[in-house]
């Protein structure tokens, strides 16, 4: 299992936030343009973390260089059953210096938006404070 992956499964943030790349970029389903930077990066993971229900991983796939992998996500946001999946890169030191997230189906994206919409501010609050 990927260190990332556990980190994400026992919602350990900290472990989270030490494999992102200062750098890292960001590219959200639900927003059109990316976010750069680890510590907003890290806020809309913690977010995350609060909105959806019953996450779990499902599927990890992996390149055989170890640099790319691509984690299959299922939950629940606001009642709407929720498949993703988060498609990591990793830097030369092992950092996400690259990470998008997909999620489908469009019902249930539009119900991922509204709930990280109220999360914004507090969102943008965590950023400015890391």
């Amino acid at each position: 299992m990927h260190p990332f992956r556990k980190a994400v499964e026992d919602r350990d943030t900290a472990a989270v936030v030490a494999l992102l790349a200062d750098d890292v970029v960001f590219t959200s389903p639900v927003v059109f343009k990316p976010y750069v930077g680890k510590a907003i990066t890290a806020a809309i993971l913690r977010g995350v973390l609060r909105v959806f229900e019953d996450f779990t991983y499902v599927r990890e796939i992996a390149d055989p260089d170890g640099r790319d992998h691509a984690l299959v996500f299922t939950a629940t946001v606001n009642g709407r059953q929720i498949q993703g999946c988060d498609f990591l890169h990793f830097d030369e030191d092992g950092r996400i210096d690259d990470f998008t997230v997909m999620v489908r189906p469009l019902s249930a994206a539009q119900a991922l938006a509204e709930a990280m919409g109220a999360q914004f501010d507090r969102i943008v609050q965590e950023a400015a404070g890391e």
